[in-house]
């Protein structure tokens, strides 16, 4: 649990799951940054939560993003406790569907820039012995067909997450992630599903999810914030599945 000195950074926090870990984070006790593309959401969320949040509207691609982000949580002296990497994006595509630029837009935003946000705050998580959560997806623990570029962005971010949980150990810095099957959120319908195909895939998570239903983003936000807390101390390099069982079904 975190304290009004104490900040985490929330990127993807202007909806979705990343929405719902700010707002967790902030009744949690955590001052934080919220960052996101979309500003008007942001000033909503800051509306919403008033001096537990700040806002900065960022491009996580961008070349000065990482030091932005940082500089923006630690200002006035503030501690860097936690740092929850939310953003992402999803397309569809199979291997003979994909071309060079969206392969390489996909892992810009999924691994590219969580990599690199994550290696400019490590100095300033290792001052406050801090935590790491990515979000991550059941794709990057099982393949799934015409998703060639969502599955291996999140495999990557998996990995990632496992071998920066090595690095970072020995200054205390713990590295998780979270696997979630379908959630509730504008990701699918921005991955450019129309509203009557986002009906029909919710419809058909009941079949595909064992326990007979979709996520909501505040039960992921409920793990990230196990994982930021003192009671994960004992938790890294892991990547767990919050997917009502999906990803221990066979393709249906």
């Amino acid at each position: 649990m975190g304290d009004m000195r104490t900040t985490a950074i929330v990127t993807g926090a202007s909806s979705g799951i990343g929405r719902a870990a700010a707002r967790r984070l902030a009744a949690d006790g955590w001052r934080v940054l919220a960052v996101g593309r979309d500003q008007a959401a942001l000033d909503a969320l800051a509306g919403e939560l008033g001096d537990a949040v700040a806002t900065l509207a960022a491009d996580v691609t961008g070349a000065g993003a990482p030091r932005a982000i940082v500089q923006a949580a630690t200002k006035n002296g503030q501690a860097l406790g936690g740092l929850v990497q939310a953003a992402g994006v999803i397309a569809g595509g199979g291997v003979d569907a994909t071309t060079d630029e969206a392969w390489d837009a996909m892992f810009a935003v999924n691994v590219r820039a969580p990599f690199r946000l994550l290696r400019e705050a490590a100095p300033h998580l290792a001052a406050s012995r801090g935590a790491v959560v990515h979000v991550s997806s059941v794709t990057g623990l099982r393949a799934f067909p015409g998703l060639a570029s969502y599955c291996a962005s999140k495999a990557a971010l998996d990995h990632l997450t496992r071998a920066a949980a090595l690095d970072l150990a020995p200054t205390g810095v713990r590295v998780n992630a979270v696997n979630p099957g379908v959630v509730i959120t504008n990701l699918h319908r921005r991955g450019g599903m129309d509203e009557t195909r986002y009906a029909a895939f919710l419809e058909h998570a009941k079949d595909t999810h064992p326990l007979g239903r979709p996520g909501t983003p505040e039960e992921i936000a409920d793990l990230i914030a196990f994982l930021l807390s003192e009671k994960s101390g004992w938790i890294t390099g892991e990547t767990i599945a919050i997917d009502g069982g999906r990803h221990l079904t066979c393709l249906r």
